[in-house]
């Protein structure tokens, strides 16, 4: 009997195992549908795009610029009045396909500077004749998206709740920038 519950005990660990894989598999997929239209061409997904001319990042899923601003990460819908006259269409753009890509900034900031001043030196899906860029996503793509939005949400929660302690507004907000 003893051997029997060990037997049942491996299977299930087993199947467990192959059910995580095929979550892991299923999660990586495309986004082509979700990348705005500034984005550039030549990748089916794109988690985050850092632009080097403003040195920030943009999150595909959330539709949303991460910046440094007075040592804190700041998540919005649109970059400060300081790159008011950044033209997204024509800035260069890297597709960065990890998570939290603001924790390797130092290291893209040097690797990617030598984009600065690329203008309009990359096809941006826009301009694209592809018809894979034009489509809707489809059904993977926007339960993959949905999932990311959620992880930045819970990110974005986490970080609020660390700063709830700073009565000054020295937290790492998450709010307006300049």
């Amino acid at each position: 009997m003893k051997k029997v519950k060990i037997v049942l005990a491996a299977m299930a660990l087993f199947i467990a195992a192959g059910i995580t894989q095929t979550k892991a598999q299923l999660s990586i997929s495309v986004n082509i549908g979700s990348q705005p239209t500034w984005g550039p061409v030549g990748y089916d997904r794109a988690d985050y795009y850092y632009l080097p001319d403003v040195e920030s990042y943009y999150s595909v899923s959330t539709h949303q610029f991460i910046y440094l601003s007075n040592g804190r990460w700041i998540y919005a819908a649109n970059l400060p009045g300081r790159y008011a006259n950044y033209d997204l269409y024509s800035g260069y753009k890297v597709v960065v396909n990890r998570p939290r890509p603001y924790l390797n900034y130092n290291q893209d900031r040097v690797e990617y500077g030598k984009y600065k001043g690329w203008k309009g030196k990359q096809t941006i899906i826009r301009d694209s004749r592809d018809p894979k860029y034009h489509g809707k996503p489809n059904k993977q793509e926007k339960e993959y998206y949905k999932e990311e939005k959620k992880y930045e949400k819970q990110e974005q929660k986490y970080d609020k709740h660390q700063d709830k302690g700073d009565k000054h507004g020295n937290g790492k907000g998450h709010g307006h920038g300049d």
